[in-house]
């Protein structure tokens, strides 16, 4: 990807985080009890790629729609990710998101559970007030279905992946199962909200559908690789916080394949809660010196191409070329 793409990709991210801001301002307006507005708001405002409601937006475009008429289903679609975010850091004890702490560090478990739940019930109370009017109410019927799936997706996705740290062994299949639910489900479920609200033919939202949710496979093996890589300045979260909590990324359950009895050994030691950072960074190294990053990103790169070609057949348009900018971006960035 070259560096003109980069920044004209960053660019309209930029722009529809922007716009999805201001829609969430206008819609979460901070009342009593301030805690919990401050708290379900948190990290919406420490940033964040947007990349979800931006899969929105460009699939709407890209059947023929307009930004405005997706925006309330593009807002509604942050919150739902930012709900699944301030829980899964519960959940991991993770004490850093988006380069700040997270919500129930700051504010403690049983406002960061509430902040969650708020933000949950928000995803239906704007679909059903801001859509009223804009697109049919069958479709609003079919946004909301589709949303509530991804949600419950997400919730077995979620599941496998605690229990994973249990298991011993986890198959490669069984992490893709995994991420499938928890990750990529996000990403389908806005690209065929954005196609429908757009207008799209069943056959375009369901090309724009299977394109994000390869996408979601592909940016969930970078993410995990970033766990490892990344430094955590630029990460906004702690490097190697997935070994220490034990889960079974890509990365781990390769150098497993290939390890020999003492590079499993350093493995197990760093995938404890109390490992040390020389554990992990030993760690790191045996996954390197074992291909595990150049595999993944190699899988990565798999899932990107087979996501480009489910756009083949759609109408050759800017935001068309905004999505197989994005699926570039996607494998290429470094946060």
């Amino acid at each position: 990807m070259d560096l003109n793409l980069n920044l004209q990709i960053s660019k309209e991210l930029k722009e529809a985080s922007s716009k999805v801001k201001e829609f969430l301002d206008e819609v979460l307006p901070t009342k009593e009890p301030k805690i919990l507005y401050e708290a379900s708001t948190h990290l919406i405002k420490a940033g964040g790629k947007m990349l979800r409601p931006y899969l929105a937006i460009k699939a709407c475009e890209a059947v023929g729609g307009v930004m405005e008429k997706v925006l309330p289903a593009a807002a509604s679609i942050e919150l739902l990710h930012t709900f699944t975010l301030i829980h899964d850091d519960i959940m991991d004890d993770d004490p850093i998101r988006r380069g700040v702490p997270s919500v129930h560090v700051k504010w403690g478990l049983p406002v960061a559970i509430m902040a969650g739940d708020l933000l949950f019930a928000k995803v239906y109370k704007i679909l059903a007030e801001k859509l009223s009017g804009v697109i049919p109410p069958k479709k609003i019927i079919k946004v909301i279905d589709i949303l509530t799936d991804a949600a419950i997706t997400i919730c077995e996705g979620q599941t496998f992946d605690v229990s994973f740290s249990h298991l011993e062994k986890v198959s490669e299949k069984d992490y893709i199962d995994m991420v499938s639910r928890k990750t990529s489900q996000l990403f389908k479920a806005a690209a065929e909200v954005g196609a429908i609200i757009g207008g799209g033919t069943a056959f375009q939202v369901k090309r724009l559908g299977k394109f994000a949710g390869l996408l979601g496979i592909a940016f969930q093996i970078v993410d995990d690789v970033l766990g490892l890589e990344a430094d955590e300045k630029t990460l906004g979260k702690p490097v190697g916080s997935d070994l220490r909590e034990g889960k079974k990324t890509i990365l781990t359950i390769y150098a497993f394949k290939k390890a020999k009895k003492k590079q499993k050994e350093i493995l197990f030691s760093a995938m404890r809660k109390d490992s040390s950072q020389e554990e992990i960074l030993e760690a790191k190294k045996v996954m390197e010196e074992l291909g595990s990053v150049e595999y993944a990103m190699a899988k990565a790169k798999k899932y990107i191409e087979k996501a480009e070609k489910q756009l083949e057949k759609l109408p050759e348009t800017d935001a068309k070329k905004s999505l197989i900018n994005l699926a570039n971006f996607v494998l290429k960035r470094n946060f």
